[in-house]
């Protein structure tokens, strides 16, 4: 009987790192801003880092179909898809990497009330401080235009809900835990600029209005995905 083979599979040689090109100062920079927006006071060098590699940053996610946004006066960066027409045309078609994110008619509203939290703050107050809004304020606007809830604690914690879905999108950061309060992040502003802002805003009224108005909608079946969903008032930001 022949003996089974005791030889295993050898370990690949690792000779990668002999090819690798030279190291780039920018590179975790550059896998950071693929992750998301990044803030000057966040933790790490990565907000330095950018500064000092805008150049070659842009060149390198141009040739992938990406803008990099550099607001030194918000101190935010952040990337966004070039739109394909706008593409040299020896360009091949480039896959679209970032995914408009649709909101609940709820997390639209919070938005447009954070919204016009930051451009008060920033026309009447200072303009490179941070604006900082307790959760009981905005509980109390929040119930006056959407008084779906007339429990305090239950509409309080849907509003914790609502505010934490914001933060995973860093539009919001909690800024104190008790007495709870958020800091609006300024990426709000190129999310929803004042002329996308005031559309939002009235289409967000008309959808008050019809609901005061009894005339809620049922949901409606999506024939493409089989899952259900509002049939108004939910939005892409």
């Amino acid at each position: 009987m022949t003996e089974p083979s005791s030889q295993t599979d050898p370990t690949p040689d690792n000779t990668f790192s002999d090819t690798m090109p030279p190291p780039v100062p920018w590179a975790p920079a550059a896998v950071r801003l693929l992750q998301g927006i990044v803030y000057h006071d966040d933790a790490g060098d990565t907000w330095e880092r950018i500064l000092s590699g805008v150049t070659p940053l842009t060149d390198y996610f141009a040739r992938i179909g990406l803008q990099l946004i550099v607001n030194e006066e918000d101190g935010m960066a952040y990337l966004r898809q070039i739109d394909p027409e706008s593409l040299p045309p020896e360009y091949p078609s480039i896959p679209k990497l970032f995914r408009s994110v649709r909101l609940t008619f709820e997390a639209s509203l919070l938005c447009v009330l954070l919204r016009e939290e930051l451009r008060q703050f920033e026309e009447e107050i200072h303009r490179d401080g941070r604006c900082v809004v307790t959760q009981a304020a905005l509980l109390e606007v929040w119930q006056s235009l959407a008084p779906t809830e007339t429990d305090d604690v239950r509409a309080n914690r849907n509003l914790g809900g609502q505010l934490r879905k914001l933060e995973e999108l860093k539009f919001v950061r909690q800024f104190e835990k008790d007495p709870p309060s958020w800091e609006v992040r300024r990426i709000l502003k190129a999310r929803l600029p004042l002329q996308k802002l005031e559309r939002l805003r009235a289409d967000l009224e008309a959808e008050l209005e019809r609901r005061d108005a009894g005339s809620v909608q049922e949901e409606e079946l999506d024939a493409e995905t089989g899952r259900r969903k509002d049939a108004e008032g939910s939005e892409n930001i």
